[in-house]
């Protein structure tokens, strides 16, 4: 947006323990949405779950229509889980990290990953994605911190589980990092930091690094990007483009989708 010296004037600098490498993970560190990628596992042991079609369908429409909200979406989509054992539960994601999400990660930024952790800078994984398996994948990965959205894990699960807190996305996942005391507040942009998005919904994480690096943009973070002199990643992907990506999505959602096998996975 600014020139060059516009943006150094912004310049947080920290202490040099103090750097950060902030990403975001669906589409991000891996071509899917995270939630429908552990759906489809979840779906593919226990195909009767997906019963659950059978009320979260009809609400898309209104969802488009903007007369349910996201965060009553994703509580309705996490009903495929309905009377499923936490320990059965943790159990599903302890080997999903191990196959389906293992195999799906865009080596080239878990490069970006090492490297940012070599250089020693704080790892901070920030997503609107669901705690139960976030951390997992954080501890997996490597990350110092994590943030997702809080969705409560009881004995048994219930028909809608329940969203405590805000839906760690937008603006949201900004002021979940500066409430956790995890960066200051009211900073303008910190030196010699990273951020890493697929989304133009992630402005305000991308905007918080010197350095803003984009994974296979939209149009609008694209636009954006080209303007303030972002960096573009497009590592290989397991489909042809968007619509490619929004029939995977759907395929998963119904415990359709057969991952494809990385060689080196």
């Amino acid at each position: 947006m600014g020139s060059g010296g516009e943006r150094r004037d912004r310049l947080f600098f920290p202490p040099m323990d103090d750097r950060y490498a902030f990403f975001d993970l669906d589409q991000t560190l891996l071509p899917h949405d995270t939630q429908a990628l552990f759906c489809n596992y979840v779906l593919r042991r226990e195909g009767w779950r997906r019963v659950y079609l059978l009320w979260f369908v009809p609400c898309l429409p209104l969802a488009a229509l903007r007369l349910l909200s996201l965060r009553t979406m994703k509580r309705l989509f996490f009903s495929y889980l309905v009377g499923m054992k936490r320990e059965t539960l943790e159990a599903h994601v302890a080997a999903f990290l191990e196959s389906d999400f293992a195999a799906a990660l865009y080596p080239a930024v878990v490069a970006e990953l090492e490297r940012n952790r070599a250089e020693g800078r704080v790892l901070i994984l920030n997503s609107a994605s669901p705690e139960f398996y976030l951390k997992g994948i954080a501890t997996k990965l490597g990350f110092d911190h994590h943030l997702g959205t809080d969705l409560e894990i009881p004995a048994t699960m219930p028909f809608l589980p329940v969203i405590t807190g805000p839906n760690n996305k937008h603006g949201a996942k900004v002021v979940a990092m500066i409430a956790r005391g995890l960066i200051p507040e009211d900073v303008p942009m910190m030196a010699d930091s990273w951020a890493y998005s697929d989304s133009s919904a992630d402005l305000p994480l991308l905007e918080l690094a010197e350095n803003a690096v984009m994974i296979h943009p939209g149009a609008a973070l694209a636009a954006v990007g080209a303007e303030r002199g972002w960096r573009t990643m497009t590592p290989a992907r397991p489909y042809a483009g968007k619509w490619s990506g929004r029939l995977a999505a759907c395929a998963q959602a119904c415990g359709f989708y057969c991952p494809p096998l990385r060689e080196n996975a």
